[in-house]
């Protein structure tokens, strides 16, 4: 067997453990307490439990009133939707979680629009129309749009509104390292939100399972996870900064703006291509991401990115399970700093933050498919 084909098919063994544990991924406490103790936060931070949710990942707002305001949640090992109805605060109301769908191909991504939600589902976009008044009565999905591949490797799909109206969708490379068609893989989409007008907005893109718009330049921020099998500590992960459309972020020919790849190198050269804005921890699997809009937190955080970073799979030495905060002046990154942490104990995790959410209030939501919970992360200075 020569190389190539021997870390091939040790990626495909470990990819297929990967979405095993992935499917029973709520872990070890899922009927136990959370050691919330063990987190560390900066000063005058807290953390607490809101709920617990089945492999947690993506996560939005729907409607708000009143009462209080639903919270959808994607899922990934059991093919389930949720939404999360939250009393208002000073209500007495408990929290009420709902199944919106189950049996779903890896409904990771939810985003809400005009009363509907949207769920991503590998190669399908699905909407369920009027869903804040049929909560416990859930419709049948409508298919806005089926034709996306069926890989199901880095197949899975966050997804999100922009400021200009579309349904952002992108689409991983089906493999470690190849050299897919980027018209079909390894970019991001948009769409409109009826399914027409698809369109490429950025290539070169390995993996993107988080973005975000800068709440004053509306330009588009995401992550994207770099490759395996370089070791340890490369290539890093990458917070990249796309302000138009057609850019090109180097994958599969060069990594984190500075490393030509050993097999697709060769092909084109670093420099034709856009390098992230910010090199993140090598194999953190840099997923959700926002930039921090409340008033709730510290000045120095506001209209800054905080990314949940997954923790990495394969590294010798675990990295990752944390929340970060990248610091910007303008649009440069000036600053990469760890700012909750304790998911990961020595070298075994008991929680792998997913996505990060502001909420009304202030705080801020994160996500949790090993421990299967939702958090809030609230700033007291007293």
């Amino acid at each position: 067997m020569n190389v190539a084909a021997g870390i091939g098919r040790r990626w495909r063994v470990q990819w297929r453990a990967l979405l095993l544990a992935a499917a029973v991924s709520t872990g070890a406490f899922a009927q136990a307490d959370l050691p919330l103790d063990k987190i560390k936060l900066p000063p005058g931070f807290r953390i607490e439990l809101v709920a617990r949710v089945p492999n947690a990942r993506a996560m939005a707002w729907g409607a708000t009133s009143d009462r209080g305001s639903t919270l959808f949640v994607g899922s990934m090992g059991e093919g389930k939707v949720y939404a999360l109805s939250l009393p208002a605060a000073g209500s007495q109301d408990k929290i009420v979680v709902h199944r919106i769908a189950s049996g779903l191909n890896l409904p990771v991504g939810v985003a809400y629009r005009d009363g509907a939600l949207f769920v991503s589902a590998v190669s399908k976009v699905l909407r369920f129309d009027d869903i804040d008044r049929r909560l416990a009565e859930p419709p049948a999905p409508k298919v806005v749009r089926d034709t996306y591949p069926t890989d199901t490797q880095h197949g899975w799909k966050y997804i999100a509104f922009g400021p200009d109206g579309y349904l952002y969708v992108p689409v991983g490379a089906p493999c470690n390292i190849c050299d897919p068609d980027s018209n079909r893989y390894a970019n991001i989409m948009r769409m409109k939100p009826d399914g027409s007008d698809v369109q490429v907005f950025a290539r070169g893109v390995r993996n993107s399972v988080g973005f975000a718009w800068h709440p004053q330049t509306g330009e588009l921020w995401f992550t994207d996870n770099g490759r395996d099998m370089l070791g340890d500590d490369l290539p890093p992960d990458e917070l990249n900064h796309a302000p138009r459309p057609g850019m090109h972020f180097g994958y599969p020919y060069c990594h984190g703006g500075m490393i030509a790849d050993p097999e697709f190198g060769k092909l084109h050269p670093c420099s034709e291509y856009t390098p992230p804005a910010q090199r993140l921890g090598p194999h953190v699997a840099s997923l959700g991401m926002k930039f921090y809009t409340g008033t709730q937190f510290p000045a120095r955080y506001r209209n800054q990115i905080i990314i949940a970073e997954h923790g990495s799979w394969n590294r010798s030495k675990k990295i990752g399970y944390r929340l970060s905060l990248v610091t910007l002046d303008g649009d440069k990154a000036v600053g990469y700093e760890t700012f909750v942490e304790g998911w990961l104990q020595g070298e075994t995790p008991w929680g792998r933050p997913v996505d990060v959410l502001n909420a009304p209030d202030g705080s801020l939501l994160v996500s949790d498919d090993y421990a299967g919970a939702i958090y809030r992360i609230r700033y007291d200075a007293k």
